[in-house]
């Protein structure tokens, strides 16, 4: 499995790149956005995961992270920052990113979030297509479309609505979401949820129907047709 570093602090890069082939991944190092972002975006497929820093010469983070969801690269992003507000983690999963990590980190815990971004995908991607509605998902191909059209959705967004789906039949909690997503129940991530909810929500309503997915108070979330 092949993984780009994107990272300008060229001994972070370094010790990263030989962690991750330590674990035996192929790892491809770029030291600014531009460059990073036409090698992806060239071969969108090549790629597992990206390991993506936001400020990067050239194009920083958010800037790359955006062009590829515009392109409709579909590869997992995780996002490495010194920001830690809220504001600052919002940006980050509104620009694209499926999740992030805070510097300095431990890097037992980088290799987890990529565990669980792969399995995640494979998870997915081993199914063939799920309906509700008018929504249809594709899990093979990983799109969403609401009435024939294509919904601009994140791979950490498109995950979200296929566990909302599968269990439409009732609330689907903050704990659980953040088990299929991250693999763990953390109540850190517990705003991070309700981002990605809140992002899911607006690209999946339908402007005559009013909000596909509610919340349910003191349960969690629960999509609605």
């Amino acid at each position: 499995m092949k993984i780009a570093v994107v990272e300008d602090e060229k001994k972070l890069a370094t010790t990263l790149k030989e962690g991750l082939e330590g674990e035996g991944y192929t790892v491809d190092v770029f030291y600014d956005g531009k460059s990073a972002e036409e090698a992806i975006s060239q071969n969108p497929t090549s790629y597992s995961v990206v390991i993506l820093d936001l400020m990067l010469p050239q194009k920083d983070g958010f800037e790359v992270c955006e062009s590829l969801r515009a392109q409709h690269v579909s590869v997992p992003i995780i996002v490495l920052t010194a920001r830690d507000t809220l504001e600052d983690k919002i940006r980050v999963l509104d620009s694209g990113a499926d999740d992030f990590l805070t510097k300095p980190f431990e890097f037992q815990e980088l290799t987890a979030r990529i565990r669980a971004v792969v399995r995640r995908t494979q998870n997915e991607s081993a199914k063939a297509t799920m309906s509700l509605g008018s929504l249809s998902l594709n899990l093979r191909t990983q799109e969403a479309s609401r009435n024939g059209t294509v919904l601009a959705l994140t791979p950490t967004e498109f995950s979200l609505l296929v566990l909302l789906v599968e269990h439409a039949d009732r609330p689907v909690t903050r704990d659980e979401i953040s088990m299929h997503l991250w693999g763990t129940e953390d109540s850190a991530l517990s705003n991070i949820v309700d981002v990605h909810i809140s992002n899911l929500r607006k690209k999946i309503s339908d402007d005559h129907a009013g909000k596909s997915i509610q919340t349910i108070r003191g349960l969690g979330y629960r999509i609605e047709e």
